[in-house]
């Protein structure tokens, strides 16, 4: 039995602490928040006990530690844990900082500690079916990847403000799905974004609105669309064009009635949000970290997973300033 300490009790801790618990391999023992009624709150819901995080890292009876706290702890709190001999699954970003994350990245290198970075979408259902398709073959050479990801409403501006930007906050799950669908990094970033959502966002110096062309040295391309609103609900797709065919992952719908009448065909909206819409990836993905600390095997979604995505933000963002591609080796 794996016994875990989750650290951070907000929303997306609300998450992990259900991922965990329904897991017949894993414990939930002990969760900590900055909010300590959050941390008590959510403890009592699953039997475990409200600690510090400094007292959970330090427990010896405590095998492995998720992190959910806010990203500027994220790094320090990798390094605690790897320090006291766990086994790390973080959320992502690694960092707000690329540098800090790089020092991280050195910090832990050859613990033999392992260190999963939270990129759930890779175990989506659907998406990990596109990708099976892809390394099968089945619609030859990969040439043009398009992922949408448009949100239903935009966050609280207050959230906005320390979230590191769209480019770090949102669009790194799509950075990371580019590299795992085509197998690599890009050779260039080229951004653009607006904020056309929400003035506010626009006057707290992020953007709400952006499209993202990354460039293979190979000739291939990736078009990556955000969007802080989408009013039918949570619009999640992605699209490969192959030198053979296409694959599509569509939408996850309410329900799957469609009503087919003299007036035209309907059916449901996608689903609202990503708590929805990705509940069987999150327990899929703490699953995966389970069977790699139990196995001794790598995890399949590494720290230099997580610090190639955030070069990827980096370089975003600095497109998007200077109105120009940027190399991505340039940034890492």
């Amino acid at each position: 039995m794996l016994h875990v300490g989750l650290l951070g009790a907000g929303r997306i801790g609300t998450v992990h602490a259900q991922a965990i618990t329904s897991h017949p391999g894993s414990q939930l023992t002990a969760v900590s928040d900055v909010m300590s009624e959050a941390a008590q709150k959510l403890a009592a819901e699953h039997g475990a006990t409200a600690r510090p995080s400094a007292e959970i890292i330090a427990d010896p009876l405590i095998d492995a530690v998720l992190i959910a706290t806010s990203t500027d702890t994220h790094s320090d709190l990798i390094e605690a844990a790897i320090a006291a001999g766990k086994a790390v699954l973080c959320e992502k970003p690694v960092d707000l900082s690329l540098a800090r994350a790089r020092a991280c990245q050195k910090a832990v290198a050859g613990s033999g500690h392992p260190v999963m970075i939270g990129f759930n979408r890779r175990f989506d259902p659907s998406f990990g079916a596109l990708k099976a398709a892809l390394d099968a073959g089945d619609i030859g050479r990969a040439e043009l990847l398009s992922i949408t990801s448009f949100d239903p409403a935009p966050p609280p501006v207050s959230y906005v403000k320390v979230s590191g930007g769209l480019f770090r906050d949102m669009m790194i799950h799509d950075f990371d799905m580019a590299n795992f669908i085509m197998g690599d990094a890009p050779e260039t970033v080229m951004a653009v974004g607006s904020s056309i959502v929400d003035p506010a966002i626009g006057a707290a110096g992020d953007v709400d609105t952006a499209v993202v062309t990354l460039t293979y040295a190979d000739g291939r391309i990736a078009v990556i669309k955000n969007s802080r609103r989408a009013v039918y609900g949570y619009d999640q797709r992605v699209e490969l064009l192959g030198s053979e065919g296409l694959l599509q992952a569509q939408n996850v719908p309410e329900n799957t009635l469609v009503k087919s009448t003299t007036a035209g065909v309907t059916g449901a909206k996608p689903t609202y949000f990503f708590l929805e819409r990705y509940m069987p990836a999150y327990r899929a993905e703490w699953a995966a970290f389970v069977a790699a600390v139990t196995d001794g095997t790598p995890v399949p979604v590494t720290l230099d997973d997580g610090v190639a995505a955030l070069a990827m933000a980096e370089a975003a963002t600095l497109s998007r300033q200077s109105g120009a591609a940027v190399r991505l080796a340039d940034v890492m």
